[in-house]
């Protein structure tokens, strides 16, 4: 699991890989990831958007940017949590991800809210 804590947000994120999903005889790996953002923070904020730069094992970047996540803007009062699970394919078998969360608080502050990290590895074919 990989951690990060920005103004009391943290994101908690688990990625693996998905054999089922992938193609290795065409260059296609397929990684899922699970994020749980918690407010540990004492104001109500909101998701607004997300900012993902995801780099391949051949270092190839690419940008996804968006409103919320799967679909939602979720608001968090201190104490609550939101979860949701996503994909990202890749050409090679590691890659990485990182990006930040837009947010908003009640007070009608913007921030952003730092995603970890994270590696993405089809350990099979690692030596």
């Amino acid at each position: 699991m990989y951690y990060e804590l920005t103004q009391g947000i943290e994101v908690e994120v688990t990625p693996q890989y998905l054999p089922a999903e992938s193609a290795p005889e065409r260059s296609q790996y397929v990684f899922g990831y699970h994020i749980t953002i918690t407010n540990k923070g004492d104001t109500e904020v909101q998701l607004i958007s997300r900012h993902w730069i995801i780099s391949d094992g051949e270092g190839v970047i690419r940008e996804v940017k968006g409103p919320g996540v799967i679909g939602e803007q979720p608001n968090l009062k201190p104490g609550q949590k939101h979860e949701y699970s996503s994909f990202c394919p890749l050409p090679t078998p590691t890659g990485n991800m990182r990006g930040t969360f837009q947010m908003v608080n009640t007070l009608g502050a913007s921030f952003d809210v730092k995603i970890p990290l994270f590696f993405l590895r089809d350990i099979r074919n690692l030596h």
